[in-house]
């Protein structure tokens, strides 16, 4: 017999802002954590100062971190959970908007020149992020080619 609840968003929500405020504090770190339902999905934000071993090199750290909250939530809720997003310091938030400059700045070579330009290998967050800026601007578009992890975005004339 499953003796585990099903928890509500909300209650996931909570459990992963408990976890995380404990995770932060087991690595001696002072920041605060909060938690955010947006369209059925948890948005974990962590903020504070000098949290650079949270995020680790191009992400690593953070990716983890990730999987690991959302290890914790799903067993947490019976093995359902809902989507959880974790950013630390806004180092998504200001990937994101780099890479869609960046997109933007190669979708603009690639217009000028009309010749195709592959993008070095990307993770699924980073490549979704590409093929969206790309998607929104007229005379080019995307592939993605190759398999993981070097899989990557190809953007070529429309």
């Amino acid at each position: 017999m499953n003796d585990t609840a099903v928890l509500t968003i909300d209650e996931q929500a909570s459990e992963a802002t408990r976890f995380t405020d404990e995770l932060v504090r087991a690595f001696g770190l002072e920041a605060s954590v909060a938690a955010e339902v947006v369209d059925d999905d948890i948005e974990l934000r962590v903020e504070g100062s000098s949290l650079g071993v949270l995020v680790g090199p191009k992400g690593a750290t953070l990716h983890a971190l990730e999987e690991l909250v959302r290890a914790v939530v799903q067993h947490a809720a019976g093995g359902q959970s809902a989507r959880l997003h974790l950013d630390v310091a806004g180092y998504r938030q200001r990937r994101r908007e780099a890479l869609a400059a960046f997109a933007e700045q190669v979708a603009n070579e690639v217009l000028d020149s009309g010749t195709e330009k592959a993008l070095e290998p990307m993770n699924p967050p980073d490549r979704k992020v590409v093929h969206d800026t790309i998607a929104e601007l007229d005379g080019v578009e995307t592939t993605s080619v190759g398999e993981e992890p070097r899989r990557r975005v190809v953007i070529k004339p429309a």
